[in-house]
């Protein structure tokens, strides 16, 4: 690790502490999606899938869209300021890449089902295997906020790491 000036850690300090909240938002607004709203489609599928339509409201596919890339871009820059603190650097390269591993199952296996989900919604058509469908996806999407919360709690370390570095 080089020797960095005061400003170099202050940067660091202040994109991985934005990275590192804006996480903890991310899995909030998935803890309470997986227990308060996905309970509720669930429990009655598919009389309920009316609820993953998007109405007048917020849609969540742009919630989700939008704080994920406001999520990765701060990750990003975070990276970028980390970059010469070797094991800052290193670690948040091996969350990053868990937390992409993630976002491209979620792209390839949630996404779609909820797509298909609506459209099922939409014209009143249900597969036979429709229960098994949906109780798979609520099981693996518990699995999903778990690795997610896991790699939010991987930053706390490294941010006691890159704030202890003022001292």
């Amino acid at each position: 690790m080089e020797n960095l000036s005061t400003n170099e850690v202050t940067r660091a300090e202040i994109w991985l502490g934005i990275t590192t909240l804006i996480y903890f938002l991310m899995n909030g607004a998935q803890i309470f999606e997986t227990m308060v709203f996905v309970p509720k489609w669930v429990s009655s599928a598919p009389d309920n899938f009316k609820l993953l339509l998007d109405g007048n409201g917020t849609s969540l596919k742009v919630f989700w869209i939008v704080l994920h890339s406001l999520h990765e871009l701060t990750w990003i820059l975070a990276l970028v300021f980390c970059w010469k603190i070797d094991p800052v650097r290193n670690w948040l390269l091996i969350l990053l890449a868990v937390h992409l591993a993630v976002r491209v199952w979620t792209l390839m296996f949630f996404a779609p089902n909820i797509i298909a989900f609506q459209k099922m919604a939409a014209t009143q058509v249900f597969p036979n295997d429709l229960v098994h469908r949906v109780s798979l996806w609520q099981t693996l999407n518990y699995l999903r906020v778990a690795i997610f919360f896991a790699i939010s709690c991987g930053l706390i370390p490294l941010c006691f790491k890159v704030f202890g570095m003022t001292k």
